[in-house]
């Protein structure tokens, strides 16, 4: 409903993603899927330094559905004050 990208704590599993360009529900849930790479299923547990629990909530063995929704947000990730100058460090 906003872009704050705050899990609502409600009782349905939620998968939340960010980004520019088009993200279209094929896109999104590929992005969470392609986490299985980070994913050991002997230990249950994310590979070091790896987030993988997108996936395992895609793949829940009991999950039969999988709704996806999109906010289009206004503000545009502007920084003040600006940065980026050519020819300078950026600290």
């Amino acid at each position: 409903e906003d872009c704050n990208l705050i899990h609502s704590g409600g009782p349905y599993g939620e998968n939340l993603v960010e980004g520019s360009g088009t993200f279209t529900s094929t896109i999104t849930v590929n992005l969470w899927v392609m986490e299985k790479n980070y994913y050991d299923y002997t230990t249950n547990t994310c590979v070091t330094g790896h987030i993988c629990m997108h996936y395992t909530q895609v793949v829940w063995r009991n999950s039969v559905k999988l709704v996806s929704a999109k906010v289009q947000c206004t503000s545009n990730g502007c920084y003040y004050p600006r940065g980026n100058y050519i020819g300078q460090r950026p600290y």
